[in-house]
Formats: C-alpha cells, sequence, structure tokens
C-alpha cells in the first residue's frame, strides 16, 4: 500500500478510529517528525491533544540499525529487537561510542525542547494513549515510548501506523491493547518509499507546532 502523503495516511487512520473513540479522553503522541504530520489527522478527528514524544536513536556503527534511543527524561532504552547477548556483544565493542553518542544525544533533545518540553506526564494519565508514527521500521523508538509511559497510569495503549515490518507487528501485538497498522511488509524497503510526498518537518519544526497547539488545547 502506498501513500499520497503522511496526511493522507493519517486521514485513513483516522476514519477508522473516529467511531471508536471519538467519545473517550484521548491523547495521541507522535514518536517521529513523520508522525505529527499522521497524528494531526487523527488528533483532528478525535477533537483531543497531540503531543510529541521527543527522541534521539543511536546507530550501531556501520550498519543501518538503531541500538536504542534517549527520550527527552534522558533514559536510554535498547531496542527490544535485540536479544540480551546481542547487546551485550554491541555494548562491548562500542562501548564508549554508545556513551559519548547518549551524551550528545540528550544534549541535543535538552537544546530542542527547551524549558517547556514537548509533553508532559500529567497530560497523559487515566487517557487513552494513542501512539502514532509514520512507519514502523524496527522497535526502538516504541521500547522508548514504552520506557517513558512505564510509571504513568493510562486506560488503555493503542498504537498505530501505515505500515511496519512483521517483525515490529509480532512484538507490537504483545505490549499494545490495540493495533491499527494499515499495511504490514515483509520486505520494508524504508518509511519514505511508501510516500509520493516526502515533505516532513524538521525536529525543531515538529516541536514548535506541538507546543503550540498544547498551548491552545490547553
Amino acid at each position: 500500500m502506498y501513500f499520497e502523503s503522511r496526511a493522507h495516511a493519517g486521514q485513513v487512520l483516522a476514519r477508522l478510529l473516529h467511531k471508536r473513540y471519538r467519545y473517550e479522553d484521548c491523547a495521541v503522541i507522535a514518536l517521529t517528525d513523520g508522525g505529527v504530520l499522521v497524528g494531526e489527522q487523527i488528533a483532528a478527528q478525535l477533537h483531543c491533544a497531540l503531543t510529541m514524544l521527543v527522541t534521539e536513536s543511536i546507530e550501531v556503527p556501520g550498519e543501518s540499525v538503531s541500538i536504542g534511543a534517549v527520550s527527552q527524561g534522558g533514559n536510554f532504552t535498547y531496542n527490544n529487537e535485540f536479544s540480551s547477548g546481542e547487546i551485550e556483544e554491541y555494548v562491548s565493542e562500542f562501548h564508549g561510542y554508545f556513551d559519548d553518542k547518549k551524551r550528545e544525544a540528550f544534549g541535543k533533545i535538552n537544546r530542542l525542547i527547551g524549558d517547556g518540553g514537548a509533553i508532559g506526564k500529567e497530560m497523559l494519565r487515566d487517557r487513552v494513549i494513542i501512539l502514532v508514527s509514520d512507519g514502523f521500521s524496527d522497535g526502538a523508538v516504541i521500547s522508548v515510548a514504552l520506557d517513558y509511559l512505564k510509571p504513568i497510569r493510562i486506560e488503555k495503549l493503542v498504537i498505530v501506523a501505515p505500515v511496519a515490518t512483521i517483525p515490529v507487528v509480532d512484538k507490537l501485538h504483545v505490549v499494545a491493547d490495540e493495533l491499527h497498522i494499515l499495511d504490514v511488509k515483509e520486505n520494508f524497503i524504508s518509511t519514505n518509499h511508501y510516500y509520493d510526498d516526502n515533505s516532513i518537518p524538521t525536529h525543531e519544526e515538529s516541536v514548535a507546532k506541538i507546543n503550540q497547539m498544547i498551548l491552545n488545547w490547553q
């Protein structure tokens, strides 16, 4: 399945979610900059808050795979697609490199979101949480989101995306109360591949947009 744009994919997902969640107390959390464009459509249909969990992924040197990601709370969460043995092997080989990248990532997040931040735990408590991405190529960002949500009492966890890989969807079935993925790919190429229009806001633009939306919503 291909989409005209991330907004188009968001409209399709919004129609799926509208009947079920229109009168529920929801909060939509975008997990990527592209996810903000998808999530905007869902939040508009459900008349609920849209926010963003700002993260920075850290890739294994020489491989196009994320070992994990740092969240705006400063926590580093390993990609749960790796076994403990694989993680130990990577950490042993690249220990100093990963430590440097974690500090660099957290510093970047702090500079980006400033004092206000793009998400507040008090906004999420006792709500149906809808986690949104424009595409799940691996489970790294979901691992971070689950770690962030762990201390927060929520009503239900719903995870949605236009496209995802089979291994990610298998894992999402375990952690989500409800899952809405429009297309599951056996041979996932890249998230951008499935959109005709790949105009995506920068991290800075996404955070500025989200913070303005939160101010308007409050």
